[in-house]
């Protein structure tokens, strides 16, 4: 099976694109989390287990 290899610049591009993916995936989840507590309130965290 023949592998393709990958210059040095293009591993680099490659890993800007998943460092940038992985922000905008964790910039989503903190902002799903927020919208999340201002919608339910603050009071969620007082509820009683």
């Amino acid at each position: 099976m023949d592998q393709v290899e990958l210059t040095p610049q293009q591993k680099k591009a490659r890993r800007s694109r998943s460092v940038a993916l992985a922000v905008v995936l964790a910039l989503l989840v903190i902002m799903f989390y927020v919208v999340t507590i201002i919608k339910i309130g603050p009071g969620i965290m007082d509820r009683p287990l």
